[in-house]
């Protein structure tokens, strides 16, 4: 007879986390939940509601008869998630810390955790995704050794675990998940991939689950909570006062902060201006923000707010390495996002000798800035690509 499987499934004290718990409960499965504590509540004067998030995760333990336990990363998120955002952004850039929490806390050190310390067979959370592994194929996976270099030799035979959007397209959390590993994709079960939004809120209520029900949806910058991002960013960050400035006839139009803590697209609030302006440039030299009026074009679309073209950095593949189409030909065609939820936008990606990538978009997309994510689509269900696949 063959032992039970042990499943630890990461909590958040939301409906998500508890449904997918519920749901590999139900599968039969041994399953652990798990609290993470990524921020210290106490710093935060009472805004964070890690407490009471943790309170509810434990509450769903007890209705589904499941261990808790519960874990602080507040170092390593500090270290790994928090530094780099407050870098990112003193560079002028638009980081995504959920990215990068996911990449370096979720399914790194809750990922080894659970594995290491809990001996876990797998791991689980309440994100709306999928991979192209089963339950069982996930079960036999072993660790396979990261190949060396750019490419991996082109004889090697591996197949590499697919990481595909979820049945409910609008809940769809692929963007937050694409830079986690091959190994920690290989060894993780998303329950709720194949489920709409509304579905799982009907398991949670015939469930007793509903002091997670009834729990807004957390929106947002978790350590940023309810409060002004201006105000919070500059309690870690030194103001830099600079100039906004009209890209039409250099008309100084006001005063700023701090020309970090715009990105390209955003409105911009200039005392006295009653039109609205919005970010097409910033000048980290000098520190102003050049902004242009769209009072003479319709809704928000002025040209100087659109791009075609952009280069990446060094690309993380979710297959560990670039498409073969893509290596052969140095081109292909696939669509991309840098947003949450944003409409796909076809592109044709060209591929460098340093392993960045050119990404030219079929027509320009509107505010896109430095330090954002652009994630490759493929249009093949069976296409190993960057970062996220449709099907």
């Amino acid at each position: 007879m063959l032992a039970t499987r042990h499943v630890v499934c990461a909590l958040s004290g939301g409906v998500d986390s508890a449904v997918a718990a519920l749901l590999l409960r139900r599968r039969g499965y041994q399953v652990t939940g798990i609290f993470m504590k990524n921020w210290d509540s106490l710093d935060e004067h009472g805004v964070c509601t890690a407490d009471k998030d943790c309170e509810d995760a434990y509450k769903v333990c007890q209705i589904l008869d499941i261990p808790f336990h519960q874990v602080s990363y507040v170092k390593e998120y500090w270290n790994d998630v928090f530094s780099d955002f407050l870098n990112e952004y003193e560079k002028g850039r638009t980081p995504n810390p959920d990215i990068v929490c996911n990449k370096h806390i979720k399914f790194s050190c809750f990922y080894r955790y659970a594995l290491n310390n809990l001996g876990a067979d797998a791991v689980a959370t309440g994100h709306y995704a999928r991979t192209s592994l089963e339950d069982e194929e996930v079960f036999h996976q072993k660790h396979v050794k990261r190949p060396e270099g750019l490419f991996r030799n082109r004889f090697e035979v591996r197949n590499s675990v697919k990481l595909l959007q979820a049945a409910d397209s609008f809940k769809d959390q692929t963007f937050f998940l694409s830079q986690v590993s091959q190994e920690a994709l290989r060894r993780t079960i998303f329950p709720l991939g194949g489920l709409t939004k509304d579905f799982v809120k009907k398991i949670a209520a015939e469930n007793r689950l509903h002091h997670v029900l009834q729990k807004k949806e957390s929106m947002g910058i978790c350590f940023v909570g309810k409060r002004n991002f201006e105000h919070f960013i500059l309690q870690y960050l030194q103001p830099r006062p600079g100039k906004f400035i009209s890209i039409e006839d250099s008309t100084v139009l006001g005063t700023h902060k701090g020309w970090f803590l715009y990105t390209l697209g955003q409105r911009a609030k200039i005392s006295g201006m009653r039109e609205p302006w919005y970010v097409v440039e910033k000048d980290g030299v000098k520190g102003d923000v050049l902004v242009v009026s769209t009072l003479q074009a319709p809704r928000t679309d002025h040209p100087a707010l659109y791009r075609d073209l952009l280069r990446t950095g060094r690309v993380h593949w979710i297959a560990e390495e670039p498409p073969a189409a893509l290596v052969r030909d140095k081109m292909m065609e696939c669509h991309f996002r840098f947003r949450h939820q944003m409409a796909l936008v076809p592109c044709v990606l060209t591929l460098n000798q340093d392993g960045t990538v050119w990404v030219t978009a079929v027509t320009a997309v509107r505010a896109l800035a430095l330090g954002q994510v652009p994630l490759p689509h493929s249009m093949a269900s069976s296409f190993p690509v960057c970062c996220v696949l449709q099907r």
